[in-house]
């Protein structure tokens, strides 16, 4: 029979593991939760995309869908490639690698081979490179298209879940610091707005 001492010591003993699996708990939910933070995946935007064309004004939509971002070893590969072989080695890495998202426009899509985040002061920035181009806005049938063999978006999320970018649908990379960044396009980047709330 146990008496006070002895049931006060059988719930210390018992309570024991409880609390050492909530502050486990704890731990994990502290652990995970900056990760998360700095942008969830998959994620999937429909944007407004606006731009100039001569004298007329273009508006559509673009869905973005990236289910996740890219492997380090494999951001390393084609960053490499770029850096130290060029925009013609760079090419051939980017489309060796597996897509992680697509790209579209009325129907067109491309696939991202290139999704990169970072931590801005007033949010985060995010560059998707798809391993091909989107659409040509020329009208002007004798405008080079050669060399540009690829859609950049590069994409601005606030604190307060507002998203801004743009969309060069046929451009060129070149290396930086940060990684590929927007070098030349065929036409002017299209501008790239969180969708408006329909009434």
């Amino acid at each position: 029979m146990l008496n006070r001492k002895g049931l006060r010591a059988l719930f210390v003993t018992r309570e024991r593991p409880y609390r050492r699996l909530i502050c486990v708990a704890i731990l994990a939910v502290c652990l995970v939760g900056p990760a998360r933070a700095a942008g969830d995946y998959p994620l999937v935007l429909t944007l407004d995309a606006s731009a100039s064309v001569a004298t007329a004004a273009v508006t559509s939509s673009v869905t973005i869908h990236v289910d996740r971002l890219m492997e380090e070893n494999r951001r390393e590969r084609v960053t490499d490639a770029l850096t130290h072989s060029g925009y013609g080695n760079f090419l051939n890495a980017l489309r060796m690698i597996p897509p992680i998202g697509t790209i579209e426009v009325q129907g067109r899509t491309v696939s991202i081979r290139y999704a990169r985040e970072q931590k801005e002061a007033t949010g985060r920035r995010l560059v998707l490179i798809a391993d091909r181009p989107l659409f040509f806005l020329s009208a002007d049938p004798a405008k080079t298209r050669a060399g540009y063999e690829l859609t950049v978006v590069e994409l601005r999320f606030d604190a307060q879940g507002g998203v801004t970018g743009t969309m060069a649908g046929a451009a060129r990379v070149k290396p930086s610091p940060d990684g590929p960044v927007l070098n030349d396009y065929a036409e002017a980047p299209v501008r790239l707005t969180t969708r408006a709330t329909r009434q």
